[in-house]
């Protein structure tokens, strides 16, 4: 059950990629960036990797983090 997207189908720009990185290091979430570039959460992941550009947030403890 593919979604259809603006982009979809479409090779990356450099301009894409800068605002994927971008938007990366911001913490945004990747159905965001899908959203904001018109691909689908699955295309930012793989570009994301191809990259080297980590989607985990940076900001979040551990989930075994015990008080």
């Amino acid at each position: 059950m593919s979604k259809s997207t603006r982009n979809s189908g479409k090779q990356w720009s450099s301009a894409d990629e800068k605002n994927l990185k971008n938007l990366a290091n911001q913490n945004t979430p990747t159905r965001v960036i899908g959203f904001k570039l018109g691909r689908t959460e699955d295309a930012v992941r793989s570009k994301a990797q191809e990259l080297n550009v980590s989607l985990k947030p940076t900001n979040q403890p551990p989930y075994n983090r015990k008080k």
